[in-house]
């Protein structure tokens, strides 16, 4: 789980690309490259340094959790920036059937490895048990 040190009520001025980096533990190009690709848009001061605000932290700690989901940094800027609440409801549509997959799909494997680790045969490659699950994962036909 994806744990980052952003308390959304303290009272943080705004701040540094730098402070930000670190307190997500990110490099500073990372912020940078999700300037680029329309992800944030941190103001600038007289010096032309970026200075983030507590929204700011906010879409970072969005973004980190939706990468870590699977999306992709379009479907992300299409999340935090479409007008449109259909838009952004079918992308959360969309990677909630594909999580579901990838979920099946490391249930199946967690199933085999523990079948394999529970095996009674000296040779789990052997047990019907275990062959009969990796057969119905790829299709029996695929084995001939």
């Amino acid at each position: 789980m994806l744990r980052v040190n952003v308390d959304m009520k303290s009272s943080v001025a705004k701040m540094g690309v730098g402070e930000v980096a670190e307190r997500f533990g990110l490099a500073t190009h990372v912020l940078r490259h999700w300037e680029t690709v329309g992800l944030l848009d941190p103001a600038r001061d007289r010096g032309g340094r970026r200075r983030y605000d507590h929204g700011h932290l906010f879409r970072v700690a969005v973004i980190l959790q939706a990468k870590q989901a699977g999306l992709a940094l379009d479907d992300i800027r299409d999340l935090l920036y479409a007008d449109d609440p259909g838009v952004r409801r079918a992308c959360l549509e969309r990677h909630r059937d594909a999580l579901r997959r990838r979920i099946a799909e490391a249930q199946t494997c967690l199933d085999l490895v523990e079948c394999a680790l529970g095996c009674d045969h000296d040779d789990f490659l052997t047990c019907p048990r275990f062959r009969g699950l990796v057969s119905a994962h790829v299709g029996g036909d695929a084995l001939g």
